[in-house]
């Protein structure tokens, strides 16, 4: 929730309502009702539904049969998730399935450890672990092979941060346990790898790249979190970048704004040439939706989906399994707009061509 307007999450009560008071709007709704939308359609799913705003208001919108557990407030804390999650268990549900981010994956955790299969559908800041499918429509199909007995059941790695210091640019990630996953070819991310000190090669020769033949003095550049946009960052004259941010440069050196949110880029961008900069997550592959929510749908179409450049290092690149690039932008025509095959930059002169997904 806190993503769009540049609050890198919504862990604890105070950061939420700051995020309210910027106009963040809820993302799970939406990625729920994506989710349960699917189901419908298949006969002998049994639905257990957590009360009002965390489930049953929108499987009610939906003209769903459910079970409801537990009432909910208003407002709503981590300890409803673990509340709930717990009086699940005793409804003898077969797979629990949540929608949030790391932090909802380690509430979680501590509600039904590892007595029974959970699997996550993406709507946080922070989606790092390997308990997540890639989207709320993969979450349903692996739903719906899990019910046909299509899936392995694997330990998958809940991850979290430190959402304060990830405000000051420090990202420490940690383990904090495992969740029983349903896994299935291609449809639930891997959990994200860290720099290599061998990508520092590639990330300056990427850097030098633009200095001396792509950036032009007069055109907008956004620039989205992560190590190797950082090195361009230092070439545009950016000393400091907001490293798990989004800064907005002129090619001539001219700052703009850091670590800026969806409304202000949308402004700043706003009657000029610009150009999007990303770097996919490494061990994951996304690119858009993942840390980067700033960098909406509408940006990318007020800036153009010509102008979103991706680059990465070889060994990024070379890590990923499936070889693939990821797009969970929230929007499903811009994300189907830039499936396919797409050219990126790896090096000095050096492109290559991946498939997104």
């Amino acid at each position: 929730m806190g993503g769009v307007v540049g609050l890198k999450g919504t862990d604890g009560t105070t950061v939420l309502q700051e995020a309210v008071r910027r106009g963040a709007i809820p993302v799970s709704p939406k990625r729920a009702k994506e989710f349960l939308s699917i189901l419908p359609k298949n006969p002998g799913i049994s639905l257990v539904v957590a009360g009002g705003l965390m489930g049953a208001d929108i499987a009610r919108e939906l003209g769903l049969e459910f079970v409801s557990v537990n009432g909910v407030g208003v407002e709503t804390t981590r300890a409803d998730t673990v509340r709930i999650a717990k009086s699940m268990l005793k409804h003898g549900i077969d797979v629990l399935v949540f929608v949030g981010g790391d932090g909802t994956a380690r509430d979680v955790l501590e509600a039904v450890g590892d007595n029974v299969t959970v699997l996550g559908v993406p709507a946080g800041v922070k989606v790092y672990s390997s308990v997540f499918a890639i989207n709320p429509r993969t979450a349903a199909n692996i739903v719906l092979e899990f019910q046909g007995g299509r899936t392995e059941t694997v330990k998958g790695e809940v991850l979290d941060i430190d959402e304060s210091e990830f405000r000051k640019g420090h990202l420490a990630i940690s383990l904090k346990g495992y969740l029983l996953t349903p896994q299935r070819g291609g449809l639930m991310q891997n959990p994200k790898a860290p720099s290599l000190a061998s990508d520092t090669e590639d990330m300056e020769t990427i850097a030098d790249y633009f200095e001396q033949e792509l950036i032009d003095p007069s055109t907008v550049y956004v620039l989205g979190p992560g190590l190797t946009v950082d090195r361009i960052a230092t070439r545009l004259g950016v000393t400091k970048k907001t490293l798990l941010g989004v800064d907005v440069v002129r090619g001539d050196g001219t700052i703009l704004g850091l670590d800026v949110s969806e409304a202000q880029i949308l402004s700043l961008v706003k009657d000029s040439n610009a150009r999007i900069i990303v770097s996919p997550i490494g061990g994951q592959g996304f690119f858009l939706g993942r840390g980067n929510q700033q960098i909406s749908p509408k940006v990318i179409r007020s800036v153009g989906v010509d102008d979103l450049v991706i680059v990465a290092s070889k060994n990024k690149i070379g890590m990923l399994w499936p070889r693939r690039l990821l797009v969970d932008s929230g929007d499903a025509d811009l994300d189907e707009s830039l499936r396919g095959y797409r050219r990126i930059i790896i090096g000095y002169r050096e492109e290559m061509m991946i498939k997104i997904e």
